[in-house]
């Protein structure tokens, strides 16, 4: 049926119904200010570990216990949450992309296509990677501050980076580049 022979209150109906895909921008926006805070925390973390390197090697307290354990871990913990944020960086930009409007600024940059998303799969497989990086990286987190007292437990850690570097490999090998 074409829009004219269409009753007034159908065309009402599916332009209500349309634009009920605004309320993604609620998504978006806050996706937008969780990865800017995770950003904010990420990089505070950063600059908390150069300060303790600075102090270690320069203050007067001398060389900390564990120091390379603690500077490592809490590095690792400052790249998960820059991952998370990434994955909601990428989560908002998809969003806005499928639902609301192509980002004009973005299809002129010669920036890499990193955010560009055409459809939900393309959105899910772009998180889903980025998701896995997350688990990989609290996995290495976990894997440090864990203490192994025999070979089981060694040939559990090896057994798991096996199956890990498994996944990775067979996620992107369907990839093109």
């Amino acid at each position: 049926m074409d829009k004219a022979h269409q009753p007034w209150y159908e065309i009402a109906f599916e332009n209500t119904l349309w634009s009920t895909r605004f309320f993604v921008l609620l998504a978006v926006v806050f996706s937008m200010i969780g990865g800017i805070a995770l950003f904010i925390v990420a990089s505070i973390d950063v600059t908390h570990v150069v300060g303790i390197i600075w102090s270690n090697y320069f203050g007067s307290g001398g060389h900390l216990p564990d120091f390379h354990e603690k500077i490592v871990a809490e590095l690792i913990g400052a790249i998960d949450l820059y991952l998370i944020a990434i994955v909601l960086f990428i989560f908002g930009f998809g969003l806005y992309e499928l639902f609301i409007s192509k980002i004009d600024v973005a299809e002129r940059s010669a920036a890499s296509k990193i955010l560009e998303i055409h459809s939900l799969d393309e959105l899910k497989d772009k998180l889903a990677k980025v998701i896995i990086m997350v688990l990989i990286v609290g996995f290495f987190k976990r894997a440090m501050n864990t203490t192994y007292s025999g070979p089981i437990e060694m040939l559990s850690l090896a057994g798991a980076i096996l199956f890990l570097a498994l996944a990775f490999y067979f996620m992107h090998k369907g990839d093109s580049h």
